[in-house]
């Protein structure tokens, strides 16, 4: 039993080349608000930050502003992506203490920050890769993020597209890393194992993968663990790790309570989302049965759909939202339903091959 409890997934921080032009897109394409900021106005020298906010999701976006920094490095080898996963937490002294008791490798130990609205505690230790959790005690704090940031002065407000809070993050590690990693969180967090399939699941002639779904005590917070498997040509899960360098977050789910109407605004807005083979439909009604959706309309915008014994839940993905081809986002809709859409794989593995191939990397 841990002597502390995760509440949510906090924010995730975002290492990215230029943090004004992504937080432009976040805003205007994905419908994120800017909320706070950090950099030479406030008095950091080294790099700067913008936060994003949608309902409950928090997006930081952050950039050097100094060559030769850890930011630099990391983008240098990874491209933009995820660097940090954060949980808020009732204690983070408890939180740190334990995990690294446990194991964990500390990146920095509880500190407080504080300002005019309050204080936080705020800790950071290692995971896969060049990935860290940050453990952010926030129940003294009244300010729009944390202290050290100040409210954006935002002329334009941003249109929501209806997204929630996050669902799940998913991360990739290279073949024969899932196991390993799936243990780390079981020793270091206490989580456990949720869900999981394996490469007779998740096939299509070409390839496949490996998947655990690892899970906190009260499965607020579910982080998928992926691996390729051995097939014909090469995964997207192979191509993430060669593109990525080493293991990674692929891809952030956030949820949505109107799929339809948010996968509407996000292709108005200019975001590319995967086409699912028309095929894929014709065979729905045979595979799920009975749900209160309309076909064509589900066809027409390329949204998935899956089953298990508590419901059905609708998923689409974006294709990459940089030049490598590594992070995605995933927009989710639970109508009961706890699974990952395992009856999707074959079609989603199937959509991204054909994007694979007109990338060179099938």
């Amino acid at each position: 039993m841990n002597s502390f409890k995760i509440n949510s997934f906090d924010h995730c921080e975002l290492y990215v080349s230029n943090a004004k032009q992504a937080a432009h897109y976040y805003q205007s394409a994905l419908g994120f608000q800017p909320i706070a900021y950090q950099g030479l106005e406030t008095g950091n020298r080294n790099k700067v930050s913008y936060v994003m906010k949608q309902n409950q999701i928090r997006f930081v976006l952050s950039s050097p502003l100094v060559p030769g920094t850890e930011i630099g490095q990391h983008i240098d080898k990874h491209g933009d992506g995820v660097k940090d996963i954060s949980f808020s937490v009732d204690n983070t002294e408890n939180a740190w203490r334990e995990t690294t008791d446990r194991g964990a490798e500390s990146v920095s130990k509880p500190k407080m920050i504080e300002d005019e609205k309050g204080e936080a505690i705020i800790a950071t230790i290692k995971t896969y890769g060049d990935t860290t959790h940050t453990f952010v005690e926030r129940e003294k704090y009244n300010g729009v993020f944390l202290p050290g940031y100040q409210v954006m002065d935002v002329q334009t407000v941003a249109n929501p597209t209806g997204l929630v809070h996050i669902d799940h993050v998913v991360g990739n590690q290279p073949n024969g890393e899932m196991e390993p990693t799936c243990k780390f969180y079981e020793k270091v967090f206490g989580w456990h194992r949720f869900w999981s399939v394996d490469d007779k699941d998740l096939s299509t002639e070409f390839s496949s993968l490996r998947s655990i779904v690892m899970a906190n005590e009260n499965e607020i917070i579910k982080m998928p663990i992926n691996e390729p498997a051995e097939g014909l040509k090469k995964s997207q899960i192979q191509e993430f790790v060669e593109f990525y360098e080493g293991p990674g977050i692929q891809h952030v789910a956030m949820s949505t309570k109107d799929i339809i109407s948010t996968v509407k605004q996000l292709r108005s807005n200019g975001v590319e989302l995967l086409k699912t083979p028309k095929t894929y439909y014709e065979k729905l009604k045979n595979r799920i049965g009975d749900f209160d959706e309309d076909i064509d309309i589900l066809a027409e915008l390329g949204i998935l759909l899956d089953s298990d014994e508590n419901g059905y839940m609708l998923q689409i993905f974006t294709k990459p939202i940089q030049d490598r081809p590594t992070l995605f986002y995933e927009i989710i809709q639970r109508k009961g339903s706890n699974s990952f859409g395992k009856g999707n794989f074959k079609a989603l593995f199937e959509s991204i091959e054909k994007e694979q191939a007109l990338r060179g990397n099938l």
